[in-house]
Order: C-alpha cells, then sequence, then structure tokens
C-alpha cells in the first residue's frame, strides 16, 4: 500500500532503515519523545550513499514526520509538556 513507486523512493526507504541511531530524543522528568532524525547525519549519508539532495530533502521531512508520530505513541509519550505542536 505504501510501497516506494520510484527508485528515488526505494533508495530514500533504503536510507531510512540505516537512519536507527539518528534519532534526536528529549527527556524530562515525565518521560520523554522521539523529535526526529538528525537531518545533518542523514543528509551526509545520503550524500555518501550518491542520493540526490533534492531528493532527499522533499521526501525525508515526511517519512520523519510519520515516524516520530507512531513511535511517540507507541511509547506512550506522545506528549511533551512544552513541546506540543
Amino acid at each position: 500500500m505504501h510501497k516506494p513507486l520510484t527508485l528515488e523512493g526505494w533508495q530514500v526507504w533504503d536510507l531510512v532503515q540505516r537512519l536507527g541511531g539518528q534519532v534526536r530524543v528529549a527527556g524530562g522528568m515525565s518521560g520523554g519523545a522521539v523529535l526526529g532524525w538528525d537531518m545533518g547525519a542523514a543528509l551526509q549519508l545520503g550524500a555518501a550513499l550518491g542520493l540526490s539532495p533534492l531528493v532527499l530533502a522533499e521526501l525525508l521531512p515526511p517519512v520523519e514526520a510519520v515516524m516520530v508520530r507512531k513511535i511517540n505513541e507507541q511509547s506512550g509519550s506522545g506528549r511533551l509538556e512544552g513541546f506540543d505542536a
């Protein structure tokens, strides 16, 4: 249903799978929340893999938003006081 449809989409999906250790997290006394990927590291890794910076800039943010929402929902920390949008 949500599988990539283009070569670029598959390349970004491959990159996303490699970003597991590049997560920004905020913590506090009431718990913590995932904020997103370290985009500097994501872009550098993408460049090292030969991916287009334009494609990365277009496709990574929406994937990141879903990742953040789902991880925070699963961990029960979907809200971080003072940082909710």
